[in-house]
């Protein structure tokens, strides 16, 4: 955990260029192009579910979710995440993850799917979705995909494709 002074807080319209501004140094332009970005696109992302931090009043953190549907299956995309470089590896990806996941599943949100690293995201109960069972508009490594249940058995019979 870290030892900054962190504070988690709901992401506001006051914080959209400080993310911005975030994430185009944290995955560059080639952001554009992914399919998880081009998913997130065609809807906005729920401010009550999406979360910022920071030291002090500098933004090191952003984490965020958008409503989508898996075949007709209500679900959560989570991202992106990201943090800023020099604050990257002292916990603060964990605990937006931690506060967002958490706010969702008191939402009554069942389900999560993203798009990232599985040995990173394994650690908040993400897990490879079975090939072909979930698809993507788009390409995706199939060894990306993952998802998290909320509620016990909510991804049981859980298929299609994502879409806002």
């Amino acid at each position: 955990m870290t030892e900054l002074p962190l504070t988690i807080a709901i992401e506001t319209s006051h914080d959209d260029a400080a993310v911005d501004r975030l994430h185009e140094r944290t995955f560059g332009p080639g952001r554009f192009a992914r399919t998880a970005f081009r998913i997130r696109e065609q809807a906005a992302h729920e401010r009550t579910l999406s979360f910022t931090a920071r030291v002090g009043t500098m933004l090191v953190g952003s984490v965020r979710l958008t409503q989508v549907r898996i075949g007709t299956t209500p679900a959560l995309l989570l991202g992106p995440l990201s943090v800023e470089p020099p604050f990257q590896s002292v916990g603060i990806g964990g605990r937006l993850m931690d506060v967002a996941l958490e706010a969702a599943k008191a939402a009554g949100h069942r389900l999560v799917v993203l798009v990232g690293d599985a040995p990173y995201y394994a650690k908040f109960g993400f897990k490879p979705v079975p090939f072909g069972v979930v698809t993507l508009p788009g390409p995706v490594d199939p060894a990306r995909l993952l998802v998290a249940e909320l509620a016990d058995g909510a991804f049981a019979g859980v298929s299609g494709m994502v879409h806002a």
